[in-house]
């Protein structure tokens, strides 16, 4: 048997093991201090899995708010921390010396579109080579599943809805095409090792303690605060947002064998962007002070998400209106305003 029939055949009976594994597994969460990794670790933790989370606790955004994430988890039982890098490998490799894995679920990455221009290298490192060497530790461990957290940029301003099998070969900004060839090597190692794939497309995730560089934490803060609210374009650009605890529970659902799988994470109802920052008016008790600024080259006009894949692979469904995320994400900073309205907001 060639060395390529094996794997595939190994593939196949190790993804009936992983149906029989069931709802006890131990999982490696990449990135668990970030804005969705810490959340997707929590739901793991909540349904019974046993998550090591790794992070590099980078400062490509102010730290306070991994920190903050991060002490959130350390509370939890279930839950072990390892400060790694995942393109450091012999790092990597001493973390899966010590604890034998079912699954990896890869959300460290570099994001971002407008910041992939100004470093694009940090992002090829993280977002493509530590994709390969977490692929690598599978293929060599044989560890059942891989869930690659990937991106609606791919998209770019194609044909709308988006759904996975439309074209993604034109990406429009470095962080997109990092996560192109982080999605094409999953399909790599799945033909060639039967590694079960779950590629996973989040659209514009949104929630409480969310980055900096995105555009409800800015805005929340901004009102607030009675600072200027810097606008690209007029407004009328619309994106699928979608709340990071739905996200959260579709990356669950996701450790179920698919074999390999590219699958939109969404919110199926695209919105304006002047529409969320009236909505976070309303929900603040204060008026935006609008600073317009010209359209940014690496953005799109609009996202929206084709989920029908979700809900029938997954049986998934987003449950959290746009106006109950928002009204959370406000929430949580009023409540920790405090540290909150000192966070640097990245360029």
């Amino acid at each position: 048997m060639s060395d390529c029939l094996f794997y595939q055949s190994l593939g196949r009976r190790e993804s009936v093991a992983l149906r029989e594994k069931g709802s006890h597994m131990n999982v490696l969460v990449t990135g668990c201090s970030g804005f969705i990794g810490s959340k997707v670790s929590e739901a793991f933790i909540r349904a019974g899995h046993r998550v090591v989370g790794i992070d590099n606790l980078n400062t490509a955004y102010d730290p306070r708010l991994k920190e903050w994430r991060l002490s959130e988890l350390r509370g939890m039982h279930g839950f072990t921390f390892a400060r790694v890098d995942i393109s450091d490998r012999t790092a990597l490799a001493a973390v899966l010396e010590q604890h034998p894995f079912d699954s990896i679920v890869n959300l460290a990455a570099r994001a971002g579109v407008r910041a992939s221009l100004k470093n694009p290298w940090a992002y090829y490192e993280t977002n493509v080579t530590g994709t390969l060497n977490l692929l690598e530790a599978c293929r060599g461990r044989r560890i059942l599943k891989f869930i690659l957290a990937s991106t609606s940029s791919l998209y770019g301003d194609g044909e709308r809805p988006f759904r996975e099998d439309h074209s993604t070969d034109r990406p429009p900004s470095p962080y997109a095409a990092s996560k192109k060839a982080a999605e094409t090597l999953c399909y790599t190692y799945h033909r060639l090792f039967g590694i079960d794939v779950s590629i996973l497309r989040y659209f514009t995730v949104y929630g409480p303690a969310s980055r900096p560089d995105m555009g409800i934490f800015r805005f929340v803060r901004w009102i607030a605060e009675g600072d200027p609210v810097l606008l690209y374009g007029d407004g009328s650009q619309e994106r699928d947002f979608t709340y990071v605890d739905d996200v959260a529970d579709g990356t669950l659902r996701a450790l179920s064998p698919v074999g390999y799988e590219i699958i939109n994470l969404g919110s199926d109802r695209p919105v304006a962007v002047r529409e969320v920052i009236q909505t976070l008016e309303r929900k603040i008790g204060r008026s935006a002070r609008l600073d317009p600024r010209p359209p940014h080259p690496a953005d799109v006009q609009a996202t929206w998400a084709d989920i029908s894949k979700a809900r029938r692979l997954l049986k998934w469904q987003p449950k959290t209106s746009l106006e109950q995320g928002l009204g959370a994400a406000v929430s949580w900073y009023l409540e920790h305003r405090e540290w909150a309205s000192q966070i640097t907001l990245p360029e």
